[in-house]
């Protein structure tokens, strides 16, 4: 068995999440820092270093479901990504991942600094969670596998 990465894109970086082996359980596994680094290197090394099968990519679409220009950017990372690398890439749902984060790191007594780091991980994880869970037939959302 592989595992599946999970990223959840933003301006300034993009978090980073996994699958365990057996693709039930989203760990947070870091971010990239889109300004200093080849965000799709850093993605290829993750993906070889790990065994990956599968890149799960956040699709952040509007409350309607409409897409808009923060969706374009994550459609175009996906092609990048599909371009550099041999494995598939699909796209799923995440409204109110961020959100989710942010009120973990809360409740967590995070302070104001770490959170700032810890939320993108955080919201890659709740994003590639909810795509395990849909791929079980555990709920939420549709994903969005049309590249």
């Amino acid at each position: 068995m592989s595992r599946i990465l999970g990223l959840d894109p933003g301006e300034v970086r993009i978090g980073v999440a996994l699958s365990d082996p057996t693709g039930t359980i989203a760990s947070p596994h870091g971010h990239i820092d889109v300004r200093t680094t080849d965000a799709v290197a850093a993605i290829k090394a993750l993906a070889d270093e790990f065994e990956v099968d599968l890149v799960v990519v956040g699709l952040p679409v509007r409350l309607d479901g409409s897409e808009g220009p923060a969706a374009a950017r994550s459609r175009s990372l996906g092609r990048r990504i599909a371009e550099a690398i041999a494995i598939p890439v699909t796209y799923a749902d995440e409204r109110f991942t961020t959100v989710t984060a942010e009120q973990v790191l809360l409740e967590g007594n995070v302070r104001r600094a770490k959170r700032k780091t810890a939320r993108d991980p955080i919201a890659a994880a709740v994003m590639l969670q909810g795509h395990l869970d849909r791929q079980t037939g555990h709920g939420g959302h549709g994903d969005r596998s049309d590249p």
